[in-house]
């Protein structure tokens, strides 16, 4: 509370209770700062609230009506208080969350109806983009992140990594065969994600031997579920995170490639800004997230 606003409520009980000594009693300050209290009012406002005899205190007419003002605002402080003290112990308002397109599609909103039955009075307010977002600037309570986080300006809790899988369909690989061994895919038309750089280099390991393949092909694309399509058609290999190749595999749409070689997985975190109290529905969500995806 600030000064004003604390003689502000040391004026009220001195009013209330008729003395500086049973405010100060009731406060558990000494007589003395009572009064240095009710004279910073009066200054402050250059009149006089109480007249003050060795036997008794009177509130003045400016006294009396500043007493009803006071008592209005340290109401609505309190008030103010309760509402805040509400919002962090029940969730409620308005969630900004952040997703990468196909996680959140994915694996995300398959989770978020059992969230809302939990929290009716959350609303999600969700953003799926595959950019890096500024949590602050953008009035974001909580994101999705792959990747590396900087830890200074975030708080991170880390979930599932990405698996990534070599696959392609069916039809491709009767065409053009089955590659036994990762450099077999440099005889093969490698669909590229253009979010991995102008020559992507895929690293597939098996116990102590790494194999780079050089990505080449004849389609490059910036979207993930572009490229499925692209390789759904019969036009190459793509390399994807097993949040978008799950679905196909299991239906037999995609065919896993390499399946005995391994792709270095992603990291994945969930990240709220560093409040030292968080409110309780970002602490709800990132709590029920970890629970399902951690």
């Amino acid at each position: 509370m600030s000064d004003k606003l604390r003689s502000m409520q040391v004026f009220v009980i001195a009013a209330t209770m008729g003395s500086f000594a049973a405010a100060a009693e009731r406060l558990d300050m000494s007589p003395v700062m009572v009064g240095k209290h009710v004279r910073a009012l009066e200054k402050q406002l250059g009149a006089r609230l109480i007249e003050r005899t060795t036997r008794k205190q009177t509130l003045t007419d400016i006294g009396k009506s500043y007493l009803e003002r006071c008592r209005d605002v340290l109401e609505s402080v309190d008030a103010a208080d309760r509402v805040a003290e509400a919002m962090r112990a029940l969730p409620q308002g308005i969630l900004r969350v952040s997703a990468p397109v196909t996680y959140g599609i994915q694996r995300l909103m398959p989770i978020l109806s059992d969230y809302a039955l939990r929290h009716p009075q959350v609303k999600v307010d969700l953003a799926l983009n595959d950019r890096v977002v500024d949590l602050a600037e953008e009035g974001i309570d909580v994101a999705i992140r792959t990747g590396s986080v900087d830890g200074a300006n975030l708080i991170a809790k880390p979930l599932q990594r990405l698996r990534v899988l070599a696959a392609t369909s069916p039809e491709y690989l009767k065409r053009c065969g089955v590659p036994r061994h990762p450099s077999d895919l440099t005889q093969h038309n490698c669909l590229a994600f253009a979010g991995w750089g102008p020559e992507p280099v895929w690293r597939f390991s098996r116990e102590a031997d790494v194999v780079p393949v050089p990505v080449r092909g004849s389609f490059v694309c910036n979207n993930g579920p572009a490229l499925l399509v692209a390789a759904m058609s019969g036009l190459g290999v793509v390399v994807q995170s097993d949040a978008l190749l799950d679905p196909y595999l299991r239906s037999g749409h995609f065919i896993e490639v390499l399946p005995g070689w391994e792709i270095p997985s992603r990291a994945l975190h969930i990240v709220r800004r560093p409040e030292i109290r968080p409110s309780a529905k970002v602490r709800s969500f990132v709590d029920f997230v970890l629970e399902r995806l951690g």
